[in-house]
């Protein structure tokens, strides 16, 4: 399988579909560490020699305090495709794993944010990448559905509060499957996270469910994100997109079906 190939065309896609990158950005790449953060620096690397635009690329990684290894490895692999790259440590983070050893993801996710928006001003940037694979996007639908009780998921693209950044996830039709292959293809460094090993969690029950699925749905991922772009409101229970009284001519739906082949396609 030509994994790179695969990574280049959807991550391509994707781009295009979502209007995520233009001229004159200045993307600020967040690695993690881990596989799909890597691969989709490269991925963007690669396209930017191809576009028609002209945009630039940086990178730099929030030091939390979970990382299971030095992340230097990965940094000395970043500057060695001549991208800058910048290490920064957050000390309320390093603070709140002293004070709250057990406190859950949504507040570390909280503090990471607020350290990714000082670092994206301090680099002096307008977009922000990060590495959410499809395989993230189907876990985030499951468990609001079935957690929060709100029909929404990951979003492709979206803008910070104050609008001062573009957010952008260029990997959402490539699954974890390409990202793996890809950077094991071409021997990059990663170093996880110690939470990406944690068991008994949510997402990771989702995820291994989502799996035992596929064993005899082999496409029940590709479904899943192509039923975010095929949405039939009149379908669902929110009375703010229900034709009550009558009035529509006809159903409203948006349709984004012709994603299925994208993600299908190897």
């Amino acid at each position: 399988m030509d994994f790179e190939r695969i990574l280049l065309r959807k991550a391509g896609e994707a781009i295009h579909r979502f209007r995520m990158i233009r001229e004159g950005d200045r993307i600020a790449v967040a690695v993690s560490g881990g596989k799909d953060s890597v691969a989709m620096l490269e991925a963007l690397l690669l396209l930017q020699k191809r576009a028609p635009i002209n945009f630039s690329v940086c990178a730099f990684t929030v030091e939390q305090g979970k990382f299971l290894a030095s992340i230097e490895p990965v940094g000395e692999y970043i500057r060695s495709l001549g991208v800058e790259w910048t290490c920064y440590t957050d000390n309320p983070s390093l603070r709140l794993l002293e004070e709250q050893p057990d406190h859950g993801c949504d507040m570390c996710s909280r503090f990471r944010r607020r350290a990714v928006y000082q670092i994206a001003r301090e680099l002096n940037t307008n977009v922000i990448a990060f590495g959410h694979t499809a395989d993230d996007f189907c876990e985030s639908l499951l468990r609001n559905i079935m957690y929060t009780g709100r029909l929404s998921a990951l979003p492709a693209v979206t803008w910070s509060r104050k609008k001062d950044f573009r957010l952008i996830r260029p990997l959402v039709f490539v699954t974890e499957e390409v990202t793996r292959g890809y950077v094991e293809s071409k021997g990059v460094p990663v170093v996880p996270c110690g939470c990406s090993l944690r068991t008994g969690t949510v997402r990771r029950s989702i995820r291994e469910t989502i799996a035992d699925w596929e064993i005899d749905h082999p496409h029940i991922r590709e479904n899943i994100l192509s039923a975010m772009g095929n949405v039939n409101h009149g379908r669902l229970l929110d009375t703010r997109y229900i034709d009550l009284d009558g009035e529509l001519e006809e159903e409203t739906v948006v349709t984004g079906s012709e994603l299925l082949p994208i993600l299908q396609e190897a």
